[in-house]
């Protein structure tokens, strides 16, 4: 029997410890329950143990769930956002992580004006540049974060990205290195205390992810226990 609040118990306190570790305060670390392809019943099971910020990566799976739960959830929307379902994540998202090219910026910045809502917006970093993975090259990073800052009606909150799919400690962490480095030397180049999220850390990897900086780790498998259909 999957035990959610033992669960959510031992991750908060992972997370203390890492933070600990690293010299920094726990409370600066958001936990973002991924709740993706976890149904509505399962969600309001965490939410009753104290959790308020939930994932998910799908836009109609977010469109549905969202009215359903408390207006005290914050929802993240943590996957790849086509610019057909942007109607869909906008007017419940109250972030949205995966940002991945000036284009859907645009296109978010737009819907969002129309709505008169302004979206606050993640942008992806793909720090170990693998081929299969969305967004910018490190190389890339500074020049278009900078560009997507000037663009009307959003608020760049930060930056995003995912470890390496590895084994390696080494490579996992100077990922995550890469991320903290790159978001340090946009707010030297733009001064901006809203900048201030680094959304890096899965189940697997999240204490080495806060041991590098990170202010807001995603945590599904650890949390809800095995993922009941395909993500």
């Amino acid at each position: 029997m999957n035990n959610r609040k033992e669960n959510l118990l031992k991750v908060k306190d992972q997370i203390a410890d890492a933070a600990v570790r690293a010299g920094r305060n726990p409370d600066d670390i958001t936990l973002l329950a991924v709740s993706k392809v976890f149904g509505i019943e399962d969600i309001r099971e965490v939410y009753n143990l104290g959790q308020r910020d939930f994932g998910e990566s799908r836009a109609q799976e977010l469109r549905d769930k969202a009215p359903q739960m408390p207006d005290d959830v914050i929802w993240h929307f943590i996957g790849p956002l086509q610019t057909n379902k942007i109607k869909y994540v906008i007017p419940n998202a109250n972030l949205i992580h995966a940002v991945d090219s000036v284009k859907l910026a645009r296109a978010i910045a737009e819907f969002g004006s129309s709505k008169e809502i302004s979206p606050s917006i993640l942008v992806e970093i793909n720090t170990s540049q693998e081929e299969q993975k969305h967004g910018f090259s490190p190389d890339e990073t500074i020049d278009k974060v900078l560009e997507i800052m000037e663009i009307p009606g959003i608020s760049v909150k930060g930056l995003m990205t995912m470890a390496p799919f590895t084994d390696h400690v080494f490579e996992i962490r100077e990922s995550f290195s890469t991320l903290k480095k790159l978001h340090d030397r946009i707010l030297q180049q733009k001064h901006n205390s809203n900048f201030n999220i680094l959304s890096m850390g899965m189940s697997g990897d999240f204490e080495i992810a806060i041991e590098e900086g990170s202010t807001l780790v995603r945590i599904g498998t650890a949390i809800f226990g095995k993922r009941k259909r395909p993500a």
